[in-house]
């Protein structure tokens, strides 16, 4: 256990037996709404109004919605903050913020669906010595109910799409999916699978996190135009982006990966796909694991319709057989898990930071003025740029120093990351992204 969690668990027991022993007012609370009316008082509450004003003038403002998360999946959605927006269940309260909310100064605002919850995970924070905490006393559905921003477990309910397909460029589409980790309510779809349609044919990048989301997407094609699916490219060899290759043969595509994809796809494929299927249950129905057609180490070039598309494999990154797509005449890459800046990266344990740093001058070469990343919303070089190899360089060099200094992986998950902190996955990545950076560096 990191000394970090030991603290605030002895912190939580020095609390609790000065909540039993020293406040005779709570020990003689008959029921809940006699326990709310006594918290109330000492605890900070905000409407609406004030939440959006603390939330313009607060650039490290942490919100936190203290539901359940099959709440947050059915009853329509949590806060989009615009700054750094958590879920951490009131049940979990106590053994969770530590590790998401190091720092005790750190703005807070907590709320939940109707304030029974959240007043209450407000006085419990503020006892745990978080010096800036706030109730969010309008609560999640008077936010909604005033038309500010949602975000949603699933953005298109008719469909296992996430989100439905979106031009991104002529001819060119994505359906962007949610930059959290697969869950059964999006249905694994939290990557991006764009696609090209030509006069020729379709080309699809990423085959899917199963066979229904597969399936899916070609119906939102087949909206889109009548030309077939003839190639579909594999940005590397996670599940998200190959388990849905049967599918597509089965329509008579032809799937590309690159080898080392393919490679990683014979060694882990059947775990990944026994994951998926507990994961998505009745979603994952009908979903195989199956090889790709054919294979490549640099480059795949596809002339289709008066279209180039460049499949490359620019050096080593995230994953093994990490590859882009290019579009030269357009000036647009689909980077795959190469670039991020909606949610924190993850470093694997197969990750190389230092190649992926090197690759980097290799993809900014490309000149794209438009980055359709693995994951979240199109954008450009500078943001990708800010969110993935600064981040690598700024953790390498964090690292660097922490081992310079004769330092232990323990002062490794001390690295200061709170400028990353409002990225999508921070809570779940930050963490082991320093200790396998560590790891790595280590024998470097």
């Amino acid at each position: 256990m990191s000394k970090l969690k030991i603290a605030v668990a002895l912190t939580i027991s020095f609390l609790y037996c000065n909540f039993l022993n020293a406040d005779d007012t709570l020990a003689t609370l008959s029921n809940g709404d006699d326990f709310l009316l006594e918290v109330e008082g000492k605890i900070e509450n905000i409407d609406t109004d004030q939440l959006q004003s603390l939330i313009e003038a607060t650039d490290n403002l942490v919100v936190i919605d203290v539901r359940m998360a099959d709440e947050i999946a059915s009853l329509g959605g949590t806060i989009n903050s615009g700054r750094t927006d958590m879920n951490i269940n009131r049940g979990w309260l106590e053994f969770r913020i530590g590790d998401a909310v190091p720092q005790l100064d750190t703005p807070i605002v907590v709320f939940c669906g109707i304030n029974q919850r959240s007043p209450l995970a407000a006085a419990t924070l503020s006892r745990m010595g978080y010096t800036s905490v706030k109730n969010y006393a309008d609560g999640v559905f008077a936010w909604r109910d005033a038309g500010l921003p949602m975000t949603y477990a699933d953005e298109a309910p008719g469909t296992m799409l996430f989100r439905k397909p979106q031009q991104v460029a002529p001819n060119v589409y994505s359906a962007i999916g949610a930059t959290a980790p697969a869950t059964y309510e999006n249905s694994g779809h939290n990557n991006n699978l764009s696609f090209i349609i030509t006069t020729e044919g379709v080309v699809v990048i990423n085959a899917g996190d199963n066979a229904l989301l597969a399936q899916a997407l070609h119906a939102e094609i087949k909206t889109l135009t009548d030309q077939p699916v003839r190639y579909v490219a594999l940005e590397n060899g996670q599940g998200h982006a190959m388990l849905g290759t049967a599918y597509w043969q089965e329509q008579g595509a032809k799937v590309i990966a690159h080898i080392d994809a393919a490679d990683a796809m014979s060694e882990r494929g059947e775990g990944i796909l026994e994951r998926m299927q507990r994961r998505n249950r009745d979603k994952g129905m009908g979903t195989v694991m199956s090889e790709p057609d054919e294979v490549f180490e640099d480059e795949f070039v596809l002339e289709l319709g008066g279209v180039r598309i460049e499949l490359k494999n620019l050096g080593p990154a995230h994953s093994p057989g990490d590859i882009v797509a290019w579009l030269p005449e357009q000036k647009l890459v689909i980077s795959g898990d190469l670039a991020f800046h909606q949610r924190l990266l993850p470093v694997f344990e197969d990750t190389e930071t230092a190649g992926w740093i090197e690759t980097w001058d290799v993809f900014a070469a490309l000149g794209a003025d438009i980055v359709v990343p693995g994951h979240g919303e199109p954008t450009n070089m500078q943001e990708v740029t800010k969110y993935t190899v600064d981040y690598l360089k700024y953790m390498r060099e964090q690292v660097a120093q922490v081992l310079d200094d004769g330092g232990s992986l323990i002062e490794a998950y001390k690295i200061d990351q709170s400028a990353y902190q409002h990225l999508d996955t921070f809570e779940q990545l930050s963490g082991l992204n320093a200790d396998r950076i560590f790891k790595e560096m280590e024998f470097e």
